[in-house]
């Protein structure tokens, strides 16, 4: 019987690892060129970005809080981490997904068309999630729903059949539970 081959230290395969959403929420230098280097570091590595806000959060201290929902193994999501760290404007990063501190939620604009029964049961399903009408004609509403992203989803899911038409969504922001801030 044939010896089986040595392990190599060379050999690169790994067992696949599940990957999961991780979102950071970046503090950076707010000046022209951080946002571009930002995504740069992304594209380059091939990182997909599924949501990204940002906003000034201080205009004194020319700062702005960037925040980039991924998806990654864990060691990815580490590499990640490590790699916005590292950029030059960066202040601060936090890992919300980690953090048992971390709130996450998502606005969006939901418009759905209906009349009769199907009217009648997106105004009952948008009560049940506590979505404001913020427009109404007699054909059609616009809700407005904020709430975690996975109830954002399942809100859309739900009035699909009742006449989803169209979507708008800010994407993640998040923030830290306590006094303690970033």
């Amino acid at each position: 019987m044939p010896d089986p081959q040595p392990a190599s230290v060379y050999d690169l395969s790994h067992d696949e690892e599940a990957e999961s959403l991780a979102t950071f929420a970046v503090l950076v230098d707010n000046e022209p060129g951080v946002l571009h280097r930002l995504v740069g570091l992304f594209a380059a590595r091939g990182y997909n970005i599924e949501s990204l806000t940002v906003a000034e959060t201080d205009r004194n201290a020319h700062t702005s809080r960037v925040t980039i929902v991924t998806r990654g193994t864990p060691n990815v999501l580490n590499q990640i981490h490590a790699q916005l760290e590292k950029m030059v404007s960066t202040r601060h990063v936090q890992d919300v997904t980690r953090d048992p501190n971390g709130l996450e939620r998502e606005l969006a604009l939901v418009k759905v068309r209906g009349t009769g029964a199907e009217r009648v049961e997106a105004l009952r399903v948008a009560d049940i999630f506590r979505a404001r009408v913020i427009d109404t004609t007699h054909e059609s509403f616009v809700f407005e729903l904020t709430g975690a992203p996975s109830k954002v989803d399942k809100f859309c899911d739900l009035m699909r059949p009742l006449g989803l038409v169209e979507v708008s969504r800010t994407g993640v922001l998040s923030i830290q539970r306590g006094v303690d801030g970033f």
